[in-house]
């Protein structure tokens, strides 16, 4: 049996159990169970490599010693044990000689939940498992490696849970262009299901890692926070896929809770790729972490902020932000003029619609950045639909061979040799000053594009309004007319 069909054999399953509520509680459900299954795999692996390996989980609790036999634990007593020894335990698990190993399994099942109701069709569930996948063997770890990418677009389809996800081509892309080197310190302060983390441990492994000690020191220098429990979960077990034994640098924190001045020299990174929320709103007080000047709970706004300050001099980012973030007024201006002084804003990639359809239909940019000198000018360059495309949904994804238009005219590391086209234009710092920062600058070589431009869109609502007043002594006009003739 296929692992899709394996995967779609488990998803059935799941969809009889009464305690299993939507798409998201089925993917949180079925990665905890996967965690425990490519754990106990890869242990395998370490007692072949260190005959002194000793087990974080407590031996009744390892995989192999509760699920494997087909004809183990079932029912009541099996949804016993899941409740009330496995989850109990693990939540509360106390490494023993401060092994990161079992720190790392305590944080994956702090906030994790069993949502099934019968255990028949739990025992159901892990014979499947059992069944359809070997982590031990390369070519089922290479397939489910390319299943686990449709798990997590599956997510976009999961409700607010698709917001963790970004999709394959918009993190290759990003990841391409800001090149982190073996060596930098790079980060991704929401990191959601890990998606920017293994792309850029895939990158650097490929072109650069050819020794152990390289290896180790890829491995020690990713470094990620997710606040909440499910990416979370997802992150730790998609970098275990990716070949990071022990994620101890993927925190389960919220990065916008800690006091901007806390975070010093030790705490800045050469490199960061992320997509923050947008559209949310954070808790009571988390403001009050940053500079009165910058205050806001728009989540988006903060991670800005934040990026900006994480920065070494000289350091890169290449962030996802929606378009209220390049024509918004306020504090958004202040922020963008923080980031124009402080930070060369080079390139903004504008998004079309459905790229992030449907968990949002707003329009999205990448915005690519390096700190340390301010901006002179900026590029924009809009990103086309594809020939016979006039939007993104399930059956017609963004691909990643779209951004190859993207990746020539990007002039390599210097960025040398761009000019404008139909797609890209160039305005310069004096100008964007002049507009009070306002970034959603229209393509001029594509005169049907929205703008976004406040004065214009008030003289719009202002002539929408005249219209409305004139249409309406019209109509008053006429009914007076018609109640007269009646009389």
């Amino acid at each position: 049996m296929s692992i899709s069909t394996t995967i779609k054999s488990i998803q059935d399953i799941m969809r009889k159990d009464v305690g299993v509520d939507g798409d998201a509680q089925r993917i949180g459900q079925l990665v905890w169970m996967f965690f425990l299954k490519i754990y106990d795999d890869k242990e395998t692996e370490y007692e072949l490599l260190d005959d002194h390996y000793k087990s974080p989980i407590p031996a009744p609790l390892r995989w192999r010693n509760w699920a494997a036999n087909p004809e183990g634990m079932t029912g009541d007593e099996l949804l016993d044990f899941v409740n009330n020894q496995l989850f109990k335990t693990l939540k509360d698990l106390q490494p023993q000689y401060n092994d990161q190993r079992g720190f790392v399994i305590r944080s994956v099942f702090e906030d994790a939940y069993n949502y099934m109701k019968s255990g028949h069709l739990i025992r159901r569930v892990i014979n499947k498992i059992n069944e359809g996948i070997d982590f031990n063997k390369a070519q089922d770890r290479h397939l489910f490696g390319d299943l686990y990418e449709q798990i997590l677009r599956d997510l976009q389809n999961a409700g607010n849970a698709g917001e963790y996800y970004t999709p394959r081509p918009v993190t290759q892309f990003m990841v391409d262009m800001v090149n982190p080197q073996l060596g930098e310190k790079i980060l991704d302060p929401a990191c959601g299901t890990g998606g920017f983390l293994t792309c850029t441990i895939e990158n650097v492994r490929k072109a650069q890692v050819k020794t152990v000690e390289q290896e180790q020191q890829l491995q020690q220098s990713i470094f990620g926070v997710e606040k909440k429990p499910l990416p979370h979960l997802l992150c730790t077990t998609n970098m275990i896929l990716h070949g990071i034994d022990v994620p101890t640098n993927v925190r389960h924190d919220n990065t916008l809770s800690r006091p901007l001045r806390d975070y010093g020299p030790r705490d800045r990174v050469d490199v960061i790729v992320t997509n923050p929320p947008f559209g949310g709103m954070e808790e009571d007080g988390i403001e009050t972490n940053f500079p009165a000047s910058f205050r806001t709970r728009e989540t988006a706004d903060l991670f800005l902020v934040l990026i900006m300050h994480l920065l070494k001099d000289g350091g890169r980012a290449a962030v996802v932000l929606p378009d209220g973030t390049l024509f918004g007024e306020g504090i958004k201006t202040r922020i963008k003029e923080q980031l124009l002084n402080t930070c060369n804003l080079h390139t903004i990639v504008r998004l079309p619609n459905g790229v992030f359809a449907p968990y949002t239909g707003i329009k999205t940019n990448l915005l690519f950045f390096t700190k340390g000198t301010p901006t002179e000018h900026i590029w924009f360059y809009e990103h086309p639909y594809p020939p016979g495309v006039k939007n993104y949904n399930k059956t017609k994804p963004m691909r990643l061979e779209e951004f190859e238009a993207e990746k020539v005219w990007w002039g390599g590391g210097e960025r040398s040799g761009r000019v404008e086209n139909e797609y890209a234009w160039k305005v310069s710092a004096d100008e964007i000053k002049a507009r009070n920062y306002n970034l959603d600058i229209k393509n001029p070589h594509s005169p049907d594009a929205v703008i976004h431009d406040p004065e214009q869109l008030l003289a719009d609502y202002a002539a929408l309004q005249q219209r409305i007043a004139s249409t309406r002594d019209q109509l008053k006009a006429v009914l007076a007319a018609a109640l007269e003739t009646r009389q």
